[in-house]
């Protein structure tokens, strides 16, 4: 593999003494194309992805992005690492009393004063972004509308643009189809992977359905019990993979 966009090693998180969530996880996500996470409730996909952001405070381990270790750093340093990581959220995460386009530019909080993010005052060059971008996810005329009008697949699509308004070197996605029907579910799928693609971004995705994953993933990860027990190509992910993720082949059929 090519220098790694993130590297993890020895991962491990315990809520509580002795029962772990994850355990003594160790991956390396290459700097392109679409990671996916896989594996059944309670295996640590969500507790992973908020490990690498430190929404979830790790137990033991290092996380190794841009040269430096996540898990050691805080306050303003904590603050410039997280600004260059995108967040896409299952419940969008969105504020919904403020418009699409107030939404959007939030992804450059981290780089504006705090007088001018409350007087909401951002460049001209961020403001010609987001417009561009709210264009990339085919919501361009929606700009003014506020975000509790929209349906939970706009709603996603503004998510997906304020990350990369960020301009993130490794964007993290906790279940972002969950919320959605199946036909919107493979929109948001194919404009995540073609975002990332085009704006040359590595992409870490945890998902509930297979299916999504094998079809969007260049990758594939299975996690059981906190510990990773599939690494491969999609094409690798046979039903006896799959039985050893999820445990039984009954569900297979």
């Amino acid at each position: 593999m090519a220098q790694a966009a993130l590297a993890i090693r020895n991962l491990s998180k315990a809520y509580a003494p002795g029962q772990f969530v994850l355990r003594d996880l160790s991956l390396e996500v290459a700097p392109r194309g679409v990671t996916a996470i896989i594996g059944p409730s309670g295996s640590g996909k969500s507790t992973l992805i908020r490990c690498i952001n430190r929404l979830v405070e790790p137990t033991a381990g290092a996380i190794l992005f841009e040269g430096r270790d996540l898990t050691r750093l805080k306050g303003a340093e904590l603050r410039r690492a997280r600004a260059r990581i995108g967040m896409v959220f299952q419940e969008y995460n969105l504020v919904e009393r403020l418009t699409v386009m107030e939404n959007v530019l939030t992804g450059r909080l981290a780089y504006v004063s705090p007088l001018k993010a409350w007087l909401r005052r951002f460049p001209p060059e961020d403001i010609e972004r987001a417009f561009r971008l709210l264009d990339e996810v085919g919501l361009s005329g929606y700009e003014r509308q506020r975000a509790d009008s929209l349906s939970g697949g706009q709603r996603q699509r503004v998510g997906i643009a304020r990350a990369i308004m960020q301009q993130p070197r490794l964007l993290l996605a906790d279940e972002p189809t969950s919320s959605l029907d199946p036909k919107t579910s493979v929109e948001i799928m194919t404009l995540l992977r073609d975002l990332a693609a085009g704006h040359a971004i590595p992409v870490l995705v945890n998902m509930h359905d297979v299916e999504l994953a094998r079809r969007f993933a260049d990758r594939i990860v299975g996690l059981a019990g906190g510990a990773i027990v599939f690494d491969g190509p999609p094409h690798a992910l046979s039903d006896a993979r799959l039985a050893g993720i999820y445990g039984g082949e009954s569900w297979l059929h």
